[in-house]
Protein backbone atom coordinates (compact mmCIF):
# COMPACT_ATOMS: atom_id res chain seq x y z
CA UNK A 1 0.00 0.00 0.00
CA UNK A 2 1.17 3.31 -0.61
CA UNK A 3 0.13 6.66 1.43
CA UNK A 4 0.75 10.24 1.05
CA UNK A 5 1.71 10.77 5.15
CA UNK A 6 4.82 8.24 4.02
CA UNK A 7 6.69 11.19 2.31
CA UNK A 8 6.28 13.33 6.03
CA UNK A 9 7.69 10.87 7.71
CA UNK A 10 10.16 10.58 5.78
CA UNK A 11 10.90 14.84 6.67
CA UNK A 12 10.23 14.19 10.08
CA UNK A 13 12.98 11.74 9.79
CA UNK A 14 15.52 14.14 8.29
CA UNK A 15 14.39 17.31 10.07
CA UNK A 16 16.63 19.13 12.28
CA UNK A 17 14.52 19.72 14.83
CA UNK A 18 12.74 16.15 15.22
CA UNK A 19 11.14 15.58 18.34
CA UNK A 20 9.11 12.31 19.18
CA UNK A 21 5.90 11.89 17.09
CA UNK A 22 2.34 11.06 17.96
CA UNK A 23 0.04 9.77 15.07
CA UNK A 24 -3.28 9.97 15.74
CA UNK A 25 -5.93 7.82 13.90
CA UNK A 26 -9.01 6.15 13.93
CA UNK A 27 -8.68 2.53 14.54
CA UNK A 28 -8.10 0.77 11.33
CA UNK A 29 -7.04 3.38 9.27
CA UNK A 30 -3.72 1.50 8.78
CA UNK A 31 -1.07 3.64 11.52
CA UNK A 32 0.47 0.26 12.60
CA UNK A 33 1.21 -0.83 9.32
CA UNK A 34 2.42 3.20 8.05
CA UNK A 35 4.72 2.85 11.19
CA UNK A 36 6.39 -0.59 10.28
CA UNK A 37 6.47 0.06 6.69
CA UNK A 38 8.57 3.38 7.50
CA UNK A 39 10.61 1.58 9.52
CA UNK A 40 11.26 -1.05 6.99
CA UNK A 41 12.45 1.27 4.48
CA UNK A 42 14.06 4.08 6.27
CA UNK A 43 15.91 2.26 8.89
CA UNK A 44 18.68 -0.57 9.63
CA UNK A 45 16.29 -2.51 12.31
CA UNK A 46 13.12 -1.54 13.91
CA UNK A 47 11.92 -1.78 17.50
CA UNK A 48 8.08 -2.52 17.81
CA UNK A 49 6.15 -2.58 21.22
CA UNK A 50 2.84 -3.54 21.69
CA UNK A 51 1.94 -1.55 25.22
CA UNK A 52 -1.44 -3.66 24.66
CA UNK A 53 -0.58 -6.95 23.99
CA UNK A 54 2.74 -7.49 26.18
CA UNK A 55 1.92 -7.40 30.15
CA UNK A 56 5.65 -7.31 30.92
CA UNK A 57 5.76 -3.74 29.73
CA UNK A 58 2.77 -2.20 31.68
CA UNK A 59 4.89 -0.80 34.68
CA UNK A 60 8.08 0.45 32.04
CA UNK A 61 7.35 4.16 32.54
CA UNK A 62 5.77 4.22 36.53
CA UNK A 63 9.19 4.07 38.80
CA UNK A 64 11.06 6.84 36.73
CA UNK A 65 11.74 8.47 33.26
CA UNK A 66 15.37 7.60 33.36
CA UNK A 67 16.01 7.00 29.60
CA UNK A 68 18.95 4.92 29.82
CA UNK A 69 16.62 2.61 32.44
CA UNK A 70 13.88 1.98 30.03
CA UNK A 71 15.99 1.30 26.83
CA UNK A 72 17.71 -1.31 28.78
CA UNK A 73 14.51 -2.72 29.59
CA UNK A 74 13.02 -2.52 26.47
CA UNK A 75 16.48 -3.89 24.71
CA UNK A 76 16.04 -7.25 27.18
CA UNK A 77 12.46 -7.52 25.95
CA UNK A 78 12.96 -7.71 22.46
CA UNK A 79 16.67 -8.93 22.09
CA UNK A 80 17.44 -5.93 19.76
CA UNK A 81 20.32 -3.39 21.11
CA UNK A 82 18.91 -0.37 20.53
CA UNK A 83 21.23 2.12 18.12
CA UNK A 84 20.40 5.71 18.31
CA UNK A 85 20.92 6.48 14.83
CA UNK A 86 19.45 3.47 12.62
CA UNK A 87 16.91 2.07 14.76
CA UNK A 88 13.13 3.10 14.75
CA UNK A 89 11.13 2.47 18.21
CA UNK A 90 7.70 2.42 17.67
CA UNK A 91 5.44 2.57 20.85
CA UNK A 92 1.96 1.16 19.66
CA UNK A 93 -0.94 1.46 21.96
CA UNK A 94 0.78 4.14 23.87
CA UNK A 95 -2.07 5.22 25.75
CA UNK A 96 -2.27 1.42 27.78
CA UNK A 97 0.40 2.16 29.50
CA UNK A 98 0.76 4.80 32.52
CA UNK A 99 2.90 7.85 31.80
CA UNK A 100 3.80 6.46 28.41
CA UNK A 101 2.75 9.73 26.67
CA UNK A 102 4.64 11.97 29.59
CA UNK A 103 7.75 9.70 29.09
CA UNK A 104 8.32 11.03 25.69
CA UNK A 105 9.50 14.68 27.17
CA UNK A 106 12.05 12.52 29.19
CA UNK A 107 12.95 11.24 25.08
CA UNK A 108 13.18 14.47 23.44
CA UNK A 109 14.93 16.29 26.74
CA UNK A 110 17.71 13.76 27.83
CA UNK A 111 17.67 11.60 24.45
CA UNK A 112 16.90 13.78 21.59
CA UNK A 113 19.08 11.66 19.10
CA UNK A 114 16.64 8.29 19.46
CA UNK A 115 13.71 7.92 16.57
CA UNK A 116 10.35 7.34 18.44
CA UNK A 117 6.94 7.36 16.68
CA UNK A 118 3.94 5.90 18.91
CA UNK A 119 0.28 5.78 18.17
CA UNK A 120 -2.92 4.27 19.42
CA UNK A 121 -6.55 3.11 19.30
CA UNK A 122 -8.61 6.15 20.67
CA UNK A 123 -5.44 7.93 21.32
CA UNK A 124 -7.20 11.41 20.88
CA UNK A 125 -9.14 10.66 23.60
CA UNK A 126 -6.38 9.85 25.48
CA UNK A 127 -4.86 13.10 24.62
CA UNK A 128 -7.73 15.16 25.94
CA UNK A 129 -7.73 13.66 29.68
CA UNK A 130 -3.97 12.98 30.24
CA UNK A 131 -3.08 16.26 32.25
CA UNK A 132 0.70 15.99 31.83
CA UNK A 133 0.86 15.80 28.65
CA UNK A 134 4.26 16.86 27.80
CA UNK A 135 3.21 20.22 25.45
CA UNK A 136 5.92 21.37 22.84
CA UNK A 137 8.00 18.06 23.27
CA UNK A 138 6.40 15.76 20.66
CA UNK A 139 5.37 16.31 17.02
CA UNK A 140 2.25 15.05 16.02
CA UNK A 141 0.73 13.61 12.27
CA UNK A 142 -2.67 12.99 11.33
CA UNK A 143 -3.47 9.51 9.49
CA UNK A 144 -7.15 9.20 7.49
CA UNK A 145 -8.75 6.92 5.30
CA UNK A 146 -7.42 7.09 2.18
CA UNK A 147 -8.39 9.71 -0.64
CA UNK A 148 -9.57 8.89 -3.39
CA UNK A 149 -6.01 9.91 -5.21
CA UNK A 150 -4.57 7.20 -2.72
CA UNK A 151 -6.89 5.14 -4.56
CA UNK A 152 -5.97 5.79 -7.15
CA UNK A 153 -2.27 5.25 -6.93
CA UNK A 154 -2.73 1.98 -4.98
CA UNK A 155 -5.42 0.17 -7.58
CA UNK A 156 -2.18 0.78 -10.43
CA UNK A 157 -4.35 4.27 -11.72
CA UNK A 158 -0.41 6.19 -11.45
CA UNK A 159 -0.60 8.11 -15.19
CA UNK A 160 -4.52 9.18 -14.43
CA UNK A 161 -3.47 10.30 -11.23
CA UNK A 162 -0.36 12.46 -12.59
CA UNK A 163 -2.26 14.14 -15.02
CA UNK A 164 -5.28 14.91 -12.21
CA UNK A 165 -2.12 16.61 -10.41
CA UNK A 166 -0.84 18.32 -13.27
CA UNK A 167 -4.55 19.44 -13.99
CA UNK A 168 -3.91 19.03 -17.65
CA UNK A 169 -8.22 19.81 -18.35
CA UNK A 170 -7.79 18.96 -22.02
CA UNK A 171 -6.55 15.47 -21.52
CA UNK A 172 -8.58 15.18 -18.70
CA UNK A 173 -11.63 15.34 -20.48
CA UNK A 174 -10.92 12.41 -22.91
CA UNK A 175 -10.93 10.10 -19.47
CA UNK A 176 -13.82 11.79 -17.80
CA UNK A 177 -16.03 8.93 -17.98
CA UNK A 178 -13.46 6.49 -16.54
CA UNK A 179 -13.04 8.83 -13.85
CA UNK A 180 -16.56 8.82 -12.85
CA UNK A 181 -16.83 5.16 -12.32
CA UNK A 182 -13.92 5.34 -11.06
CA UNK A 183 -15.23 7.48 -8.29
CA UNK A 184 -18.55 5.61 -7.97
CA UNK A 185 -16.68 2.35 -7.49
CA UNK A 186 -14.25 4.74 -4.46
CA UNK A 187 -18.22 5.31 -3.07
CA UNK A 188 -18.79 1.66 -2.53
CA UNK A 189 -15.16 0.46 -1.50
CA UNK A 190 -14.24 4.00 0.12
CA UNK A 191 -10.50 4.24 1.69
CA UNK A 192 -10.14 1.87 4.68
CA UNK A 193 -6.74 0.25 3.82
CA UNK A 194 -8.04 -3.51 4.43
CA UNK A 195 -11.28 -2.96 2.43
CA UNK A 196 -8.86 -1.07 -0.34
CA UNK A 197 -6.35 -4.05 -0.24
CA UNK A 198 -8.84 -6.53 -0.12
CA UNK A 199 -10.65 -5.10 -3.58
CA UNK A 200 -6.76 -5.14 -4.59
CA UNK A 201 -6.19 -8.53 -4.58
CA UNK A 202 -9.60 -10.30 -4.99
CA UNK A 203 -12.07 -7.75 -6.99
CA UNK A 204 -14.93 -8.92 -4.88
CA UNK A 205 -17.11 -5.97 -3.56
CA UNK A 206 -19.12 -8.60 -1.79
CA UNK A 207 -16.21 -9.55 0.69
CA UNK A 208 -15.47 -5.66 0.79
CA UNK A 209 -18.57 -4.84 2.61
CA UNK A 210 -18.25 -7.62 4.83
CA UNK A 211 -14.82 -5.74 6.12
CA UNK A 212 -16.66 -2.83 6.24
CA UNK A 213 -19.16 -4.37 8.66
CA UNK A 214 -16.53 -6.09 10.65
CA UNK A 215 -14.74 -2.53 11.21
CA UNK A 216 -17.99 -0.98 12.37
CA UNK A 217 -19.37 -3.90 14.62
CA UNK A 218 -15.42 -3.38 16.33
CA UNK A 219 -16.08 0.81 16.53
CA UNK A 220 -18.97 0.13 18.39
CA UNK A 221 -17.63 -2.66 20.55
CA UNK A 222 -14.93 0.06 21.48
CA UNK A 223 -18.11 2.76 22.86
CA UNK A 224 -17.93 -0.10 26.12
CA UNK A 225 -14.37 -0.68 26.13
CA UNK A 226 -13.18 3.05 26.03
CA UNK A 227 -15.60 5.28 26.45
CA UNK A 228 -17.03 6.22 30.09
CA UNK A 229 -19.93 4.18 31.29
CA UNK A 230 -22.20 6.69 31.65
CA UNK A 231 -22.09 8.01 28.31
CA UNK A 232 -22.18 4.93 26.28
CA UNK A 233 -25.71 4.69 25.68
CA UNK A 234 -25.44 8.20 24.46
CA UNK A 235 -22.46 7.49 21.86
CA UNK A 236 -24.27 4.77 20.44
CA UNK A 237 -27.76 6.93 20.05
CA UNK A 238 -25.70 9.56 18.52
CA UNK A 239 -23.60 7.00 16.56
CA UNK A 240 -26.87 5.47 15.21
CA UNK A 241 -28.51 8.78 14.45
CA UNK A 242 -26.00 9.37 12.14
CA UNK A 243 -27.47 7.91 8.90
CA UNK A 244 -31.11 9.66 9.58
CA UNK A 245 -29.48 13.17 10.57
CA UNK A 246 -27.70 13.36 6.49
CA UNK A 247 -30.93 12.28 4.88
CA UNK A 248 -32.63 14.84 5.71
CA UNK A 249 -32.61 18.01 3.27
CA UNK A 250 -31.08 20.36 5.85
CA UNK A 251 -28.42 18.12 7.11
CA UNK A 252 -27.80 20.44 10.67
CA UNK A 253 -27.49 17.97 13.36
CA UNK A 254 -30.98 18.19 15.82
CA UNK A 255 -30.56 16.81 18.72
CA UNK A 256 -34.50 16.49 18.75
CA UNK A 257 -34.24 14.19 16.44
CA UNK A 258 -31.66 11.79 18.60
CA UNK A 259 -34.64 11.57 21.66
CA UNK A 260 -37.06 13.99 21.58
CA UNK A 261 -36.74 16.99 23.86
CA UNK A 262 -33.27 16.47 23.73
CA UNK A 263 -30.40 19.34 24.23
CA UNK A 264 -27.10 20.04 23.51
CA UNK A 265 -26.13 19.55 27.25
CA UNK A 266 -27.79 16.16 26.67
CA UNK A 267 -25.45 14.83 23.86
CA UNK A 268 -22.35 17.22 23.76
CA UNK A 269 -20.14 15.01 25.56
CA UNK A 270 -20.60 11.61 23.44
CA UNK A 271 -19.77 13.74 19.85
CA UNK A 272 -16.77 14.99 21.63
CA UNK A 273 -15.76 11.83 22.50
CA UNK A 274 -16.51 10.19 18.95
CA UNK A 275 -14.65 13.45 16.99
CA UNK A 276 -11.88 12.30 19.45
CA UNK A 277 -11.72 9.14 18.72
CA UNK A 278 -11.96 10.11 14.83
CA UNK A 279 -15.17 8.69 14.17
CA UNK A 280 -16.91 11.21 12.79
CA UNK A 281 -16.15 14.61 11.36
CA UNK A 282 -18.07 18.00 12.66
CA UNK A 283 -18.48 20.77 10.27
CA UNK A 284 -20.03 23.70 11.79
CA UNK A 285 -21.27 27.09 10.54
CA UNK A 286 -19.53 29.85 10.13
CA UNK A 287 -21.55 33.15 10.59
CA UNK A 288 -19.75 35.23 8.59
CA UNK A 289 -17.48 34.70 5.54
CA UNK A 290 -14.37 36.63 6.78
CA UNK A 291 -10.94 35.98 7.47
CA UNK A 292 -10.25 33.98 9.96
CA UNK A 293 -13.01 32.06 9.56
CA UNK A 294 -12.66 30.09 12.88
CA UNK A 295 -13.14 33.34 14.71
CA UNK A 296 -17.03 33.26 12.85
CA UNK A 297 -17.57 29.91 13.13
CA UNK A 298 -20.99 29.17 14.88
CA UNK A 299 -19.78 26.03 16.65
CA UNK A 300 -23.51 25.14 18.35
CA UNK A 301 -24.91 24.64 14.22
CA UNK A 302 -22.86 21.66 13.14
CA UNK A 303 -23.53 18.95 10.28
CA UNK A 304 -21.52 15.49 11.68
CA UNK A 305 -20.19 12.76 8.47
CA UNK A 306 -18.68 9.48 9.05
CA UNK A 307 -15.01 9.21 8.65
CA UNK A 308 -15.34 7.06 5.57
CA UNK A 309 -17.49 7.10 2.89
CA UNK A 310 -17.05 3.72 2.49
CA UNK A 311 -18.17 2.85 5.87
CA UNK A 312 -21.36 5.41 5.30
CA UNK A 313 -22.33 3.27 2.65
CA UNK A 314 -22.01 0.20 4.61
CA UNK A 315 -23.88 1.35 7.72
CA UNK A 316 -26.95 2.44 5.29
CA UNK A 317 -26.41 -0.79 3.47
CA UNK A 318 -26.56 0.36 -0.17
CA UNK A 319 -26.38 -1.84 -2.86
CA UNK A 320 -23.26 -2.23 -4.87
CA UNK A 321 -25.33 -1.54 -8.18
CA UNK A 322 -26.97 1.99 -6.52
CA UNK A 323 -23.40 3.25 -6.04
CA UNK A 324 -22.04 2.16 -9.52
CA UNK A 325 -24.19 2.87 -11.74
CA UNK A 326 -25.99 6.61 -12.61
CA UNK A 327 -29.82 6.60 -11.09
CA UNK A 328 -32.65 8.09 -9.24
CA UNK A 329 -32.97 6.08 -6.57
CA UNK A 330 -31.55 7.39 -3.80
CA UNK A 331 -33.04 11.60 -3.50
CA UNK A 332 -31.76 13.49 -0.81
CA UNK A 333 -29.11 10.69 0.76
CA UNK A 334 -27.08 10.93 -2.73
CA UNK A 335 -26.22 14.35 -1.30
CA UNK A 336 -25.14 13.56 1.67
CA UNK A 337 -23.48 11.18 0.35
CA UNK A 338 -21.47 13.31 -2.12
CA UNK A 339 -20.84 15.54 0.97
CA UNK A 340 -19.24 12.81 2.81
CA UNK A 341 -16.91 12.31 0.41
CA UNK A 342 -16.02 16.17 -0.33
CA UNK A 343 -15.94 16.58 3.21
CA UNK A 344 -13.67 13.83 3.76
CA UNK A 345 -10.93 14.78 0.98
CA UNK A 346 -10.99 18.39 2.47
CA UNK A 347 -10.71 17.41 5.70
CA UNK A 348 -7.74 15.76 6.10
CA UNK A 349 -5.84 19.31 4.78
CA UNK A 350 -7.79 21.87 5.87
CA UNK A 351 -9.97 23.19 7.94
CA UNK A 352 -13.88 23.45 6.75
CA UNK A 353 -16.90 25.24 7.43
CA UNK A 354 -20.80 25.76 6.15
CA UNK A 355 -22.73 28.91 5.70
CA UNK A 356 -26.48 29.30 5.27
CA UNK A 357 -27.79 32.48 5.18
CA UNK A 358 -29.89 34.44 8.13
CA UNK A 359 -33.33 32.93 6.07
CA UNK A 360 -32.24 30.13 5.45
CA UNK A 361 -32.92 30.01 1.66
CA UNK A 362 -29.18 29.78 0.69
CA UNK A 363 -26.83 27.44 1.74
CA UNK A 364 -23.18 26.77 0.85
CA UNK A 365 -21.63 23.07 1.93
CA UNK A 366 -18.28 24.19 2.13
CA UNK A 367 -16.38 27.06 2.87
CA UNK A 368 -12.92 27.56 3.18
CA UNK A 369 -9.87 29.73 3.64
CA UNK A 370 -6.55 29.59 1.62
CA UNK A 371 -4.14 31.94 1.98
CA UNK A 372 -6.11 35.59 1.89
CA UNK A 373 -8.74 34.03 0.12
CA UNK A 374 -12.49 32.83 1.48
CA UNK A 375 -13.73 29.96 -1.36
CA UNK A 376 -17.39 28.87 -0.65
CA UNK A 377 -17.84 25.19 -2.33
CA UNK A 378 -21.25 24.04 -3.65
CA UNK A 379 -21.38 20.16 -3.96
CA UNK A 380 -23.71 18.58 -6.66
CA UNK A 381 -24.11 15.26 -6.73
CA UNK A 382 -24.74 14.14 -10.52
CA UNK A 383 -24.46 16.77 -13.31
CA UNK A 384 -26.53 18.99 -11.94
CA UNK A 385 -25.08 22.68 -12.92
CA UNK A 386 -27.28 25.08 -11.13
CA UNK A 387 -25.23 27.22 -8.98
CA UNK A 388 -28.42 29.36 -6.79
CA UNK A 389 -26.85 29.68 -3.62
CA UNK A 390 -23.07 30.36 -4.66
CA UNK A 391 -24.53 33.38 -6.46
CA UNK A 392 -26.30 34.35 -3.41
CA UNK A 393 -23.46 34.22 -1.65
CA UNK A 394 -20.76 35.47 -4.25
CA UNK A 395 -23.09 38.75 -4.44
CA UNK A 396 -23.57 39.63 -0.66
CA UNK A 397 -19.79 38.49 0.50
CA UNK A 398 -17.75 39.95 -3.01
CA UNK A 399 -16.35 36.72 -3.22
CA UNK A 400 -13.21 36.39 -6.24
CA UNK A 401 -13.38 33.03 -7.05
CA UNK A 402 -16.12 30.27 -6.45
CA UNK A 403 -16.09 26.73 -7.00
CA UNK A 404 -19.13 24.21 -7.91
CA UNK A 405 -18.17 20.56 -8.12
CA UNK A 406 -20.29 17.72 -9.42
CA UNK A 407 -20.36 15.29 -11.92
CA UNK A 408 -19.58 17.03 -15.14
CA UNK A 409 -16.18 18.01 -16.70
CA UNK A 410 -14.17 20.81 -15.82
CA UNK A 411 -15.62 24.38 -16.70
CA UNK A 412 -14.57 28.30 -16.32
CA UNK A 413 -17.35 30.51 -16.12
CA UNK A 414 -16.27 34.47 -15.36
CA UNK A 415 -16.73 34.12 -11.31
CA UNK A 416 -17.03 30.22 -11.21
CA UNK A 417 -15.31 27.58 -11.77
CA UNK A 418 -16.86 23.45 -12.22
CA UNK A 419 -14.60 20.97 -10.65
CA UNK A 420 -15.25 17.73 -11.11
CA UNK A 421 -15.76 15.71 -7.90
CA UNK A 422 -12.88 13.16 -8.86
CA UNK A 423 -10.51 16.20 -8.45
CA UNK A 424 -12.04 17.56 -5.83
CA UNK A 425 -8.68 17.64 -3.53
CA UNK A 426 -6.98 20.18 -6.13
CA UNK A 427 -8.88 23.07 -4.38
CA UNK A 428 -6.70 22.63 -1.44
CA UNK A 429 -3.19 23.94 -1.99
CA UNK A 430 -0.58 21.58 -0.99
Amino acid sequence: MKRYLFQKLVDWKNSTNRKPLIIQGARQVGKTWLMKEFGRQEFEQVVYLNFESSARLKDLFISDFNVERILAVIELETNIRVEPHNTLLIFDEIQEVEKGLTALKYFYENAPEYYIISAGSLLGISLQKNNSFPVGKVDFMKLFPMSFFEFLKNIGEQRLLDILILKKWNIIASFHEKLVKLLRLYYFIGGMPEAVSNYIKYKNLDDVRAIQKTILIGYQNDFAKYAPIEIVPKIRLVWNALLSQLAKENKKFIYGQIRKGSRAKDFETAINWLVDAGLIMKVSRVEKPTIPLNAYADYDSFKLYMLDVGLLNAAANLDKQILLEKNNILTEFKGALTEQYVCQQLNNKIDIYYWTAANATSEIDVVLQQSNEIIPVEVKAEENLKAKSLKVFVERYQTQNAIRTSMSPYRKEDWLTNIPLYSIELIVEN
